[in-house]
């Protein structure tokens, strides 16, 4: 079963490999752990610049909290926001970071979304603090690299945490009448499995449907915001699944503003956090005339959806 993620996200993380200059900051920094010397900009909120790493470089995952923030514990599964600085150990010159953007970023922690140094080393560490990441190759990208990073290379990060939510397992909230037979009927559970989708044997919608089928009481959804979804992805025409965070069993965080999904962010767009949605998408607004991963072109994609927070 695919996953949709990298088709209809702007990649940003750890894929941009778009170089980055270096500019003045605070005071600076030495780390423990042997990782390299934060050189400029040492302070939560300001962006780093990092010396080359000297010796060998650490063969296990390092973690050095560099200022700790007085923030909520991460625990996989939370959605969280992050700035960051990556570079390789024998570099000074950093591959990625979201400073520069000034655009900060969204993942679910423990998701695989991310490195799998990432993953390991943000867990357990506070809301508000500053942590700089030693990763090893396979705890990175390993012998292939990635963009400018280098087959087996050591990379080292500042991450700033800016903020993070516990995510529930499932949306919560009144049911809605699904009371027209020309449309899916979603399931209504609320147990944190997948709901049923019974899709009618009658020609799809021409026109984008986005209907509650458990309407929250939570904050309305902006094209600005990042979600955390839980979602059944089906096709219209044989009812068949293809793609399913259930299966998966890892939800997905979006970035509204990079999602190029244009019928999945429409239908979430408006509605509100905690809610189960059903959207169904036309090709016009879903891939068009185009196979995409074995989706047959001109096809309507069917979404139950769990709007299960924004960060």
């Amino acid at each position: 079963m695919r996953r949709l993620a990298g088709l209809i996200v702007i990649p940003l993380l750890l894929l941009s490999t778009a170089a980055c200059g270096d500019d003045g900051g605070s005071d600076s920094t030495s780390s423990k752990n042997g990782l390299p010397e934060i050189t400029a900009g040492a302070k939560f909120g300001e962006k780093p610049t990092l010396g080359k790493g000297e010796g060998t470089p650490p063969k296990e995952l390092q973690t050095d909290v560099i200022s700790e923030g007085d923030g909520e514990k991460l625990k996989k599964g939370d959605a969280i926001q992050v700035n960051y600085l990556g570079q390789s150990w024998d570099s000074t010159k950093p591959f990625d970071n979201s400073f520069d953007r000034e655009a900060p970023f969204d993942l679910t922690l423990g998701a695989g979304m991310v490195i799998q140094g990432w993953d390991k080393g943000l867990e357990g560490q506070r809301v508000g603090s500053r942590v700089a990441l030693g990763i090893p190759p396979e705890l990175g990208y390993g012998a292939q690299g990635q963009g400018d990073i280098k087959p087996n290379s050591t990379l080292v990060f500042v991450v700033d945490i800016l903020k993070a939510t516990q995510v529930p397992t499932t949306a919560k909230g009144t049911e809605v009448a699904q009371d027209d037979a020309d449309l899916p009927k979603v399931g209504v559970n609320a147990d944190g499995k997948a709901p049923t989708v019974k899709i009618p044997k009658v020609d799809p919608p021409a026109k984008l449907v986005s209907n509650y089928v458990l309407e929250s009481k939570g904050e309305v959804v902006k094209d600005t915001d990042s979600v955390v979804l839980n979602y059944e992805a089906l096709l219209w025409k044989d009812a068949k699944t293809f793609d399913s965070t259930y299966k998966n069993g890892k939800t997905v965080t979006f970035p509204l503003p990079q999602l190029t999904l244009k019928g999945l962010k429409d239908g979430v767009v408006g509605k509100k956090v905690g809610s189960r949605v059903l959207v169904v998408i036309p090709p016009a607004e879903a891939f068009g005339d185009k196979e995409q991963q074995g989706i047959p072109k001109n096809s309507t994609l069917v979404f139950a959806v769990d709007i299960l927070a924004k960060v």
